[in-house]
């Protein structure tokens, strides 16, 4: 683990009283100043935060870690020590080659370290290629291959299961320990000449893996303009850091998790960074930091729905904001009727979730919607396109545009989108079409001009009546079954004589609940109520390879579809292997 900030004199576990003063937060002259400049970018945000703020040496970032020892520490960080680390690590970094242009390889965990290696590394010039420490090893190996990395950063254990894996190229230079760089360097630096590097528009900044559920993962750009064009509204629009703590439970692996840190320290905003992202951590550390903004994937958020929530740890929270997926109507409705949104007479009872469907391609989260108690717009809905979309549109399989109640492919034209995939350029060139960034969705909009997330297009089930969309089959199981948590949807090869696919569940039941008799009959009482296609088979998972998920946290439709492929076949007609044989809780010939 990284070393603390001084070893000679150790931070408190937790400093962060209860009469803390956001002292750091940016004050309005300075934040106009912001607003105003006009070069301030994604590759310069911390310097240009910096040369405004009058309390640059005031910590407004919480770094949650382990120590050596197992316990938690929590290391205040302000402007001036961000500086400090950074440009520590890019000496570092210089001293072993990395120049402008390199793509350096990025594998860790949970928690802030990712993102001092993205501000040193990209400080020099060079691409950081940020991989989630949760990534299979021979999968990071070889995508840290395919984007030409000079050099890799790893805790030890990470680094050994890169090499153990035998997919990392040679081309890969030095293989760091992360904890070993040195964090204060004095004045023994060795730097370029010109340093920070002044990044231009279109420089790329940054690589960020796509999840990977579909297919090895890919390696989006992210460039100083471009990434910066949908933030820089934030500058006016966020909740202010006088009044506010947020706490993020994102992996700074990912472009979502580095925006927000970005937001964080051009407002000076105090931030918790969670070093884990399940819910049980999240909701423990929510006792002591009393958040009113949390910021997670949607798979925290369906931990922390599936919890019985301490009213003290939600006490102040107005707003959950979730990006990536969007998330379920279940965990939604389970969470806002927690917490108080501001309003005259001391607020409203209740807080919103601020949903965002968005892809590490499209730059960010380009479809908005809020939800908040009493609201009934669910069903998969994501909103309207936010401001900075230029537009997006429903798609044919040949580019045609699809009216209303219409399903087809899911088209963005955006400034935001990645300016493409880095070492692909044929992939760049097939995922577009017209301007249009195809997203890889399946989605469909209303009369309002409302859009509807059905499916991912690999997860589109194929029957032989037509095709099957996947998501509002969990919506449906999911608001209708209580004691289900979490549930996945797939395409397992059909039983009977019509041939294709039929959909099957693996479903996650709440703790201390036992299997139902027949759970198929309870999923598809819920799927009838709503008019939707029933399930011909289900299976309560037991292990995490009945419901497998990726390095960050989406369930690996992929991997069931392998895992359950055969699943309601005959026996005499394919034989199952030993994973089949032991996947239902139901018999075959219920379902043929």
């Amino acid at each position: 683990m990284p070393e603390s900030a001084s070893a000679a004199s150790p931070r408190p576990a937790h400093p962060i009283p209860s009469g803390f003063q956001p002292v750091a937060a940016m004050p309005w002259p300075a934040r106009l100043r912001l607003l105003r400049d006009r070069r301030l970018g994604f590759g310069n945000f911390l310097d240009r935060a910096r040369r405004v703020s009058p309390r640059r040496d005031e910590p407004f970032l919480f770094a949650q870690r382990r120590d050596a020892a197992g316990g938690e520490v929590v290391e205040p960080m302000s402007l001036d020590r961000l500086v400090a680390i950074r440009t520590a690590y890019a000496g570092w970094y210089h001293a072993r080659g990395v120049r402008k242009g390199d793509p350096v390889g990025v594998y860790l965990g949970e928690g802030v370290e990712p993102f001092l290696h993205f501000l040193a590394i990209s400080s020099l010039g060079a691409i950081p290629a940020l991989v989630n420490g949760r990534m299979d090893p021979a999968v990071a190996a070889d995508y840290l291959g395919r984007v030409g990395a000079v050099g890799v950063v790893a805790d030890p254990a990470g680094l050994a299961a890169l090499t153990g894996s035998g997919a990392l190229p040679g081309t890969v230079g030095f293989r760091q320990p992360a904890a070993e760089l040195p964090r204060d360097a004095g004045g023994a630096h060795v730097l370029p000449a010109v340093y920070p590097y002044p990044h231009g528009d279109d420089d790329p900044v940054m690589l960020c893996h796509t999840s990977g559920t579909t297919g090895p993962p890919k390696s989006a750009i992210f460039a100083h303009r471009q990434f910066f064009l949908g933030k820089r509204h934030r500058l006016w629009s966020f909740p202010p850091a006088t009044r506010n703590r947020m706490l993020t439970a994102l992996p700074q692996s990912h472009s979502a998790g580095i925006s927000y840190l970005m937001t964080a320290t051009l407002l000076g905003l105090p931030t918790l960074v969670m070093a884990s992202s399940s819910g049980a951590a999240v909701h423990a550390a929510m006792r002591r930091f009393a958040p009113t903004i949390v910021v997670a994937f949607p798979q925290t958020y369906a931990e922390l729905a599936a919890m019985d929530l301490d009213p003290a740890a939600t006490a102040e929270v107005h707003s959950w904001i979730n990006t990536g997926d969007a998330a379920h109507e279940a965990h939604i409705k389970a969470l806002i009727r927690h917490g108080r949104r501001p309003g005259r007479g001391g607020g409203t009872p209740g807080s919103r979730f601020i949903d965002g469907l968005g892809s590490s391609e499209m730059g960010m989260a380009l479809f908005r919607k809020v939800s908040e108690p009493g609201r009934d717009d669910y069903d998969r809905c994501v909103g309207a396109p936010i401001g900075v979309v230029e537009r997006a549109a429903v798609l044919d399989d040949d580019g045609r545009e699809l009216g209303p109640g219409r399903p087809g492919r899911l088209g963005v034209r955006s400034p935001t989108r990645t300016p493409g995939y880095w070492n692909d350029s044929g992939l760049t060139t097939r995922s577009s079409f017209s301007g249009y960034w195809l997203t890889g969705d399946v989605v469909q909009r209303d009369a309002k001009g409302r859009f509807y997330h059905l499916d991912r297009v690999p997860d589109v089930i194929h029957t032989a009546r037509g095709p099957v969309y996947s998501l509002p089959l969990e919506e449906a199981i999911l608001a209708g079954c209580p004691d289900v948590v979490d549930c996945a949807v797939v395409a397992v090869r059909s039983p009977g004589p019509e041939g294709g696919h039929v959909p099957f569940a693996t479903v996650k039941l709440r703790r201390g609940v036992a299997v139902p008799d027949d759970l198929p009959a309870l999923l598809n009482a819920a799927l009838r109520r709503r008019g939707l296609d029933e399930v011909r088979g289900a299976v309560a998972a037991r292990d995490a390879a009945d419901f497998p998920t990726g390095a960050t946290g989406k369930v690996l439709k992929r991997a069931l579809r392998e895992r359950f492929a055969d699943v309601l076949v005959p026996d005499d007609v394919t034989p199952t292997g030993p994973d089949v044989a032991r996947a239902g809780t139901f018999e075959k010939g219920d379902h043929d």
